[in-house]
Formats: structure tokens, C-alpha cells, sequence
């Protein structure tokens, strides 16, 4: 028998579930791994009960139950005036990740090229790498994160199929500006790159700016699978629900991988969130109820030795650790867990290369009482 020869060579458990692990050991304050340690509004939970009683406990649709579909395409068209059709221009995946890799698999072929930016959310070159895609990594600007277009510029050439790109971006809680938004719509004009549009966190602008989601730009929007997720948004990141909103070329081959590697997605949650999708405060109000998690936090740590960077959107939030320690990322990470109690996530970890800038990423997606049991402990380094 042949030895097995990975598909994934380079991959091993995630640095979430190591220092989620590690924060169990040591019973450590987990502002490590992003996901809320509150529950969602009861009324949601209700939609699910409902549509469960109502019978909605079989195969919905391949690309998902109508009503939410319809829900999904009102909601885009209210919030970034573009209409997209429900019927051939949505579909709903399990979840962001699962949105992710079947659009790489849909449109990159072997020894194709995709860009992505550095530092980038831990499924990105997985997926590229399944799809027999070439990886290139273009860094963002160390530390201020923003978008460098002419490294971007440079990285596209004849092979280049597609690329990622991440507003509010995880880790670093940068946002793209409208400005940045149009140079890219500049840039990628005169070719045929694709564009996935990582938008899982456009719930979560804060300061009264607002998401400039890809679907705004109509040079954009014609190239770009754009997506989203019900997780992120309701407080309910175990559901792995979300959904991609795309052209209908594009749509149609983003459908024939999601038929084989998912089929379809859980039915009554898809018809709870469809009901619940009318209550436009439940995302209108979001910036506002994460900001002031944010601003805790901030106030919190003001006067450590941690340097706190900008947060502009998404749930977390960076520091730089030169003042506190000698130790790389990962190193200090580890400690902080083991000795001070409360885990983090070395920004290294969403680099190819481990490029260490002596900076880690916390969540604040907590419950007030968890953050200030988190800065108590933090204020003493």
C-alpha cells in the first residue's frame, strides 16, 4: 500500500483551538477565539422553535429556502443599492468558510493565481491550495494594515484568477475606506481578476463610518462573490449559517461546487433567520452595542504598557507588546495564558511566513463582566 501523501501538507490544528484549549487548561479569560460568550435574542430562537413545530425539518432547496433568499437580496439592495435576484443571485451556505472554499473551488483552476492579503483569516490558502490554485501573498502595510495598491498592483498579472479581500479585516480591526475601495475598482478595471469579498464583520463599522461593502461599486460588484455571515451578525457562530451574494454567471458555477461539498443548509434555522431578517434593528443597532464593548475595552487598557492600535470595525482588538515583553507573539501568547490568565492570538499566526511585529489580536465579543475580569488582569503587566 502507498503511503498517503497529504493534500495539505503544511496544515495543523488551528492556533484558535490550540489557545482556546490552552485557556481551558488554565481556566484563562478566552479573548482568544472569536466567538460571543452571550446568547442571542430570544425572539430568534422563537423563529427556529416555530419553523421546527411548523414541520420545516426536511431538504430545503439547494440554494437555500426562498423567503430568506428574498430577505437576504432586500436587505443588500436597502443597505448598498444594488439588486441582486433571489432566485439566481443568492445562495445560502453553511457558514462563511464553507461560502469561501466553494467559490475558489467554482472559479480557480489548477496553476491559477489568487491574491491574498496579509495577514489573512486562516482558511483563505487552504482553500486556494484544494483548488490546485498558486498562493500570493501580498502583504498589508505592517502594523497600520492598510491596503498597499501598488503591491497589489504589481502581485496581478495574465495569471491571475481572483482575489481575497477582507473588510472589517480580521485580525487587525482595520476598515476600507470608500477611497480604498475605488482604487481597487481602478485596479482591477483593465482585467479579469475575480474578487471574494470577506464581509463577515459589516455589521461591526464603528465611529458612524459605514461598511463600504463591495456591492456599492459596480465594478466591483459585477467580478465579486460577496460574503456574509448570520453567526457573526445574530450571535450565533455555532449555527454556521451565511450566504454569498454573486452575478448569475458567477453564481451558477459558485452553485454547481455548493450542490456536491454542501447540498444545502440547516432548514429551520434558515426559516427562523427569514423571519427574524425583518427586524432591521437586530443589524441597524450592532456598530452601536460593539462599540461600546470596544470602548470598555480601550478605556480599560488605556494606561498599560499595551499599545492599543485602531479598531475601527469587527469584534477585536490589537496591541503591540514591545513595551511588555521580550517574547516573540506566539511565546508571549502562551504565557499570557499560563501565567496571567487571559488568551490571546499572535497576529504570526495569520502569516505564511510567522512574520512576527510584535503584536496580538484580543476579542472582545464577551459579556461586560468577562472583559472586565480581562482587564483586571491585563492592567497589571
Amino acid at each position: 500500500m502507498n503511503p498517503l501523501v497529504s493534500r495539505l501538507p503544511h496544515v495543523g490544528t488551528t492556533i484558535f483551538s490550540v489557545m482556546s484549549a490552552l485557556a481551558q487548561e488554565h481556566q484563562a479569560v478566552n479573548l482568544g477565539q472569536g466567538f460571543p460568550d452571550f446568547g442571542c435574542d430570544p425572539a430568534l430562537l422563537n423563529h427556529v422553535n416555530e419553523a421546527m413545530r411548523n414541520g420545516h425539518n426536511q431538504y430545503p432547496p439547494m440554494p437555500g429556502v426562498a423567503t430568506l433568499r428574498e430577505a437576504v437580496a432586500t436587505k443588500i439592495g436597502a443597505l448598498y443599492a444594488r439588486q441582486y435576484s433571489a432566485t439566481s443571485e443568492i445562495t445560502i451556505t453553511a457558514g462563511a468558510t464553507q461560502a469561501i472554499i466553494t467559490a475558489v473551488l467554482a472559479v480557480v483552476h489548477p496553476g491559477d493565481e489568487v491574491i491574498v492579503l496579509e495577514p489573512c483569516y486562516d482558511s483563505y490558502v487552504p482553500s486556494i491550495e484544494l483548488a490546485g490554485g498558486r498562493v500570493v501573498r501580498v502583504p498589508l502595510t505592517p502594523e497600520t494594515f492598510r491596503p498597499d495598491f501598488n503591491a497589489i498592483g504589481a502581485a496581478i498579472n495574465p495569471r491571475t484568477r481572483a482575489i481575497l479581500v477582507n473588510s472589517p479585516h480580521n485580525p487587525s480591526a482595520t476598515v476600507w475606506s470608500r477611497q480604498d475601495m475605488l482604487q481597487l475598482e481602478s485596479l482591477l478595471a483593465p482585467t479579469d481578476v475575480l474578487l471574494i469579498s470577506d464581509e463577515v464583520y459589516e455589521h461591526m463599522v464603528f465611529d458612524g463610518a459605514p461598511h463600504e461593502s463591495a456591492a456599492r461599486f459596480p465594478g466591483l460588484a459585477e467580478r465579486a462573490f460577496i460574503v456574509s455571515s448570520f453567526g457573526k451578525t445574530y450571535h450565533v457562530t455555532g449555527w454556521k449559517v451565511g450566504y454569498v451574494a454573486a452575478p448569475a454567471a458567477l453564481m451558477a458555477e459558485f452553485r454547481k461546487v455548493h450542490q456536491f461539498n454542501v447540498f444545502t443548509v440547516n432548514t429551520p434555522m434558515q426559516y427562523g433567520l427569514a423571519a427574524y431578517l425583518g427586524n432591521t434593528a437586530a443589524y441597524l443597532e450592532l456598530p452601536a452595542f460593539y462599540q461600546h464593548k470596544r470602548d470598555l475595552f480601550r478605556a480599560g487598557l488605556a494606561a498599560s504598557k499595551l499599545r492599543l492600535l485602531p479598531s475601527e470595525g469587527s469584534y477585536f482588538q490589537c496591541v503591540n507588546i514591545a513595551e511588555v515583553s521580550d517574547l516573540s507573539e506566539a511565546d508571549f501568547c502562551q504565557w499570557l495564558t499560563r501565567e496571567k490568565g487571559v488568551a490571546a492570538i499572535p497576529v504570526s499566526a495569520f502569516y505564511g511566513s510567522g512574520f512576527d511585529q510584535r503584536v496580538v489580536r484580543f476579542c472582545f465579543a464577551k459579556q461586560d463582566e468577562t472583559l472586565n475580569a480581562a482587564i483586571e488582569r491585563l492592567q497589571l503587566l
